[in-house]
């Protein structure tokens, strides 16, 4: 399975500036690629369209060499910064993690999440609580590809490597291809097979 989005350009609307123009960029099945460059660059857009959660101007995003049709639950997920923006808060844990349908055996707990919490809402848990749900989420069966944006950024640095930890070794034991956009370079370099550098 090959993630690919090719010659992408996109603006915010016709007659507006190009965010970016004729970008390229592919990951493979249980490849780890990563992508750096300066804050306000176009990094997150060119993410959400390879995630199918925008739709380029220009190019096409192919999933195993088929256009990205995203119906449903989208085999290609995106995990963001700030997972508080990413639930409904009147919702609790369960319902938000079963989102990405029934959790395979043994993730919540791979993933550090405790039985209690499921009952809870979102502004019970803490950032890296709520952070482990969203990923849990976006691990549904039917993720080929994982994209993690700045995933976890705003956690401190135990958390950060727990995570972390979890998350290659589920993408290791499925084969999943993982996108990783960091500001962190040494970050990066642990955990990336090769690094695209973004040049505005």
């Amino acid at each position: 399975m090959l993630l690919e989005g090719k010659g992408l350009g996109y603006r915010y609307s016709r007659r507006g500036d190009w965010i970016f123009r004729d970008r390229s960029l592919s990951v493979a099945a249980g490849e780890i690629v990563g992508i750096a460059g300066p804050s306000g660059c176009g990094k997150t857009t060119f993410a959400k369209l390879l995630a199918g959660c925008a739709i380029p101007e220009e190019g096409e995003v192919l999933l195993g060499g088929v256009p990205l049709v995203v119906k449903g639950y989208s085999p290609v997920q995106m995990v963001f910064q700030h997972p508080e923006r990413a639930v409904n808060p009147r919702w609790r844990m369960q319902r938000i993690v079963e989102e990405g349908g029934l959790p395979e055996p043994g993730l919540l707990e791979a993933l550090g999440i405790a039985d209690e919490w499921l009952g809870r809402r979102p502004g019970e848990l803490s950032g890296g609580e709520l952070q482990r749900f969203c990923i849990a989420r976006a691990l549904g069966g039917g993720t080929k590809m994982l994209i993690a944006d700045e995933m976890t950024t705003m956690l401190d640095a135990l958390t950060q490597a727990q995570i972390w930890s979890a998350v290659l070794e589920i993408a290791r034991q499925r084969q999943l291809g993982l996108l990783v956009i960091s500001h962190e370079r040494p970050l990066l370099h642990r955990l990336c097979d090769r690094i695209v550098e973004w040049q505005v």
